[in-house]
């Protein structure tokens, strides 16, 4: 999981340096005009240039993913409990019938830059059972109308203890899905002679919020809740675009992320039940789109 961070942020400082990169070497007026320009932007391997630009060209882009999740804490509190399981592990479910999907919707401010909106739908379930710490005091009965906790009573400062679904189980499988904004830079590395065929290295930023649909069941109790705005995200992408022409394009892209989620639906009695949850996510995403 690390190390594709520093993959992603290593290609972010490429994008940065390409923008710095431009004319003849030493040239700070030739610079100054290029970035001011909309020119388009010459191959890394070649001397072609497209036979077309994109400024002001609007771009929808559908598409699937698969997911990986780092160890997060997460945080239960209500009526006579407030613990903290640590180092939770979870996953994504992307072979199931409901599919993981992408959809982006995109404009062209500058030939070699764009602003989208999107929407994520990916999956999240914490694997059960599985052997954790976990710090905080869970009471005999928590919760109104009362749940029994049984042996899982206690006050806790950093104990092992087994998660099983007779204590917890929480997924967001009807998603784990983020709307958010986007902005992207694209660098060509490949112009085939046609000038039209082309290889491109996308990367970008982006925030938004987390709006997932928890099914939860806390203590033998809990429900498939609705949706509700949980927290925000941040993140940042690279991958690569393939052109068939001006119009048409498959993208691969890898988009590290962070969520901080602090209103979490569990047991179905929002006003009194809540978890929260901090996780970092890599996002591998595959994209048809076509741009107009």
């Amino acid at each position: 999981m690390k190390s594709c961070f520093v993959f992603v942020v290593i290609s972010l400082l490429i994008m940065i340096s390409q923008s710095q990169a431009v004319g003849k070497s030493g040239s700070t007026v030739a610079i100054s005009l290029h970035l001011r320009s909309d020119t388009i932007g010459k191959s890394w391997f070649n001397n072609n240039t497209r036979s077309y630009s994109r400024k002001g060209k609007m771009y929808l882009q559908a598409g699937f993913n698969w997911s990986g999740y780092g160890r997060s804490d997460i945080n239960f509190d209500g009526p006579g409990y407030d613990f903290t399981l640590e180092d939770i592990r979870g996953r994504d479910e992307p072979y199931k019938l409901s599919l993981q999907y992408n959809v982006h919707a995109g404009y062209f401010i500058k030939d070699n830059y764009s602003i989208s909106l999107g929407f994520d739908h990916m999956k999240y379930v914490m694997k059960t059972p599985q052997q954790v710490k976990i710090s905080g005091i869970i009471g005999p009965q928590v919760s109104n109308p009362s749940i029994p906790t049984g042996p899982y009573a206690g006050e806790y400062t950093g104990q092992e203890i087994t998660v099983a679904p007779e204590m917890l189980t929480l997924e967001y499988t009807d998603g784990f899905n983020v709307l958010n904004a986007h902005f992207q830079r694209y660098d060509d590395v490949w112009i085939a002679n046609n000038r039209r065929t082309s290889l491109t290295l996308e990367t970008g930023v982006g925030a938004g919020i987390v709006i997932p649909r928890s099914e939860v069941k806390l203590f033998g109790v809990g429900t498939n809740n609705s949706y509700n705005i949980a927290g925000w995200t941040a993140s940042a992408k690279t991958g690569l675009m393939f052109n068939f022409n001006k119009r048409f394009y498959i993208l691969a892209n890898l988009e590290a992320g962070y969520a901080n989620m602090d209103k979490i639906f569990t047991t179905g009695r929002n006003d009194i039940d809540k978890a929260s949850q901090k996780i970092n996510y890599l996002q591998n995403t595959y994209f048809v789109g076509f741009r107009f």
